[in-house]
């Protein structure tokens, strides 16, 4: 078994190839490629191995599948006996991401 732990988006990420990973909206189009250089750590069968805190040996290569909306997330703000009331919803950008291979 395979797999990756990366830093994207200001998040960690475990990472596999031929699996899919989401995380805030790039401003790169459908279908175009990407290398990813921040990886933390790394399995390779029986071996590990660890950054300080990157490994430089190691490029994580993917292709942007889709962008979308997540899930509507409601903010509700009230002071009771003082008639305020705020309802607001958010929905945040995101990107899923394709990941080929480790290399």
């Amino acid at each position: 078994m395979e797999y990756a732990i990366i830093e994207a988006s200001g998040r960690q990420f475990w990472v596999e190839p031929k699996k899919f990973i989401e995380f805030n909206r790039l401003l790169l189009k459908i279908g175009s490629s990407i290398l990813i250089r921040r990886i933390l750590f790394v399995k390779k069968q029986t071996k590990i191995f660890i950054g300080q805190p990157y490994l430089d040996d190691f490029v994580l290569k993917g292709v942007i599948s889709k962008h979308f909306l997540g899930p509507k997330i409601l903010v509700f703000k009230m002071k009771p006996k003082k008639k305020y009331r705020r309802k607001i919803g958010h929905r945040q950008k995101l990107t899923r991401l394709l990941i080929n291979k480790i290399e």
